[in-house]
């Protein structure tokens, strides 16, 4: 809301969502009083009575300071700044009164800018409060999961990563980890009740976590069913969020691919029906060969990558002209180049190793293209190397 135009009521009595309002609304009206110190009033009862819609939300905060505030020893700091904004307003709007002398008009620009700090302070531990709030709202609410609706939940879930997006917050971080957020988001990331949009918001919830502490969060993904029950999804969001965790977490991740045999699984999405999962299961196989040590090249290698790379390669050659092409255009150019070029400019292969699977990449697309002119093209793009 615009707190210099609408009236605002502070009501402790309101259920969770609307008090997250009601934070907001005081948020706002605080960072009003930051740019506009001089917007007040006081009549001789020492009342807000005609002052800015922004300072009566704050000063009536104030008033319930007792009975709310001092509960909660997350706010002692906000109260006292509540408290100090009612004094200074006070005395401003006496100076006022008094004269317009050099010492009154030095009384008000002091007591301006002692108010505007102060209500810097106060939006500050007004977020904080949000922050807390919020927290207890969606656990709550992940909690009771079953009992939500998708499009509640999926707002909440975004919500959050739009707060983790914000950057780290040691405050936050503790909510977070009290709160057990990430095993609620795995859990229902993992039930197949939950309709395909709420799981994959919850994936992509642990991705914006892992950029949030990448120390924290990473282990708790290894260690859990994230990674399965991303790839049992098979969908196109799903798959993307696959990409994330690979660039993000790096060759650990990829090693609990491999040894949770879900590579096989990962190749199968290159023949998917769906062309877009085609294509963004080429983007997660490259991430691999970036990342992945032997056994995980050496496990899509048995799966038959090449061949089927290769395979990929020719359909997007033979039906160049056809809608499906016009619509997502060229969506594997170049893709057998562009996985031994990843593999060899790699963190996960050795030296030696690197030169080896050249070798069998050059050795198995000579076995599967269907003519010489076919061998010959994709040898010669391995061989002098690719955009990755």
């Amino acid at each position: 809301m615009e707190a210099e135009h609408e009236a605002f009521i502070f009501n402790p009595k309101d259920d969770s969502k609307q008090v997250l309002q009601i934070l907001e609304a005081l948020k706002q009206a605080s960072h009003h009083l930051q740019k506009n110190p001089n917007s007040n009033k006081i009549d001789g009862h020492n009342r807000a009575s005609s002052c800015s819609p922004a300072i009566k939300a704050l000063l009536e905060l104030e008033h319930e300071s007792e009975s709310i505030l001092s509960n909660d020893p997350h706010l002692t700091t906000l109260s006292a700044h509540l408290t100090a904004l009612k004094t200074l307003i006070h005395n401003s709007c006496n100076a006022r009164q008094r004269s317009n002398g050099l010492k009154s008009f030095l009384t008000r620009r002091v007591n301006s800018h002692e108010i505007s700090r102060l209500a810097g302070l106060i939006e500050s531990e007004i977020q904080a409060w949000i922050g807390r709030e919020f927290m207890v709202i969606l656990t709550q609410t992940l909690r009771r999961a079953d009992e939500t609706k998708d499009e509640m939940l999926i707002d909440l879930i975004e919500q959050f990563e739009e707060r983790i997006a914000g950057g780290f917050d040691p405050e936050l971080q503790d909510s977070i980890l009290r709160s057990k957020v990430f095993t609620e988001l795995e859990t229902i990331l993992c039930k197949s009740n939950f309709s395909k949009n709420v799981r994959e918001a919850c994936g992509s919830a642990i991705t914006e976590l892992i950029r949030f502490n990448k120390d924290v969060f990473v282990g708790q993904v290894l260690i859990g069913e994230t990674v399965r029950a991303l790839i049992s999804l098979s969908s196109v969001r799903s798959i993307q969020i696959m990409c994330v965790l690979i660039a993000s977490i790096k060759s650990p991740i990829v090693d609990e691919i491999e040894s949770n045999g879900e590579i096989p699984n990962i190749i199968n999405f290159l023949t998917s029906n769906d062309l877009s999962i085609r294509a963004i299961a080429v983007d997660c196989v490259l991430e691999i060969g970036y990342f992945g040590r032997k056994d995980a090249i050496d496990a899509m290698l048995e799966q038959d990558l090449v061949k089927k790379l290769v395979e990929l390669q020719r359909s997007e050659t033979r039906c160049e002209n056809s809608n499906e092409i016009e619509r997502h255009p060229d969506p594997f150019p170049r893709c057998v180049a562009r996985f031994a070029v990843q593999v060899e400019v790699g963190e996960g292969l050795r030296r030696r190793e690197k030169r080896a699977l050249k070798q069998e990449v050059l050795r198995k697309v000579r076995e599967v293209c269907v003519c010489e002119a076919e061998a010959a093209t994709i040898v010669a793009e391995v061989l002098w190397g690719a955009s990755p």
